[in-house]
């Protein structure tokens, strides 16, 4: 069971940033998803796929993982460079 450690991006309709600053650990699926036959609905056997867990830093959720043995992978995000204009900008 490994699970992977990130940060999530933010909606895409939103421009804030307040909510992204926690941590995410995400149990990665141990088995591959299954289709019901009848119904058509996707389903797993793995109850720790549903499990996400948030966390105020990185090094809180790196310890909570090395604290209950679970082997991780950090994504780290992409640093984002902001273009500041003002609207006049729009008419130059």
């Amino acid at each position: 069971m490994k699970a992977r450690i990130y940060r999530p991006s933010p909606s895409v309709t939103q421009s804030g940033a307040a909510i992204y600053d926690q941590w995410v650990l995400e149990f990665e699926p141990a088995k591959p998803r299954t289709i019901d036959p009848i119904m058509g609905w996707t389903s797993t056997k793995d109850a720790n796929s549903q499990i996400k867990l948030s966390f105020d830093s990185l090094d809180e959720a790196k310890a909570y993982a090395d604290r209950k043995g679970v082997p991780y992978d950090v994504k780290r995000e992409k640093t984002k460079r902001r273009h500041m204009q003002t609207y006049a900008d729009n008419f130059k």
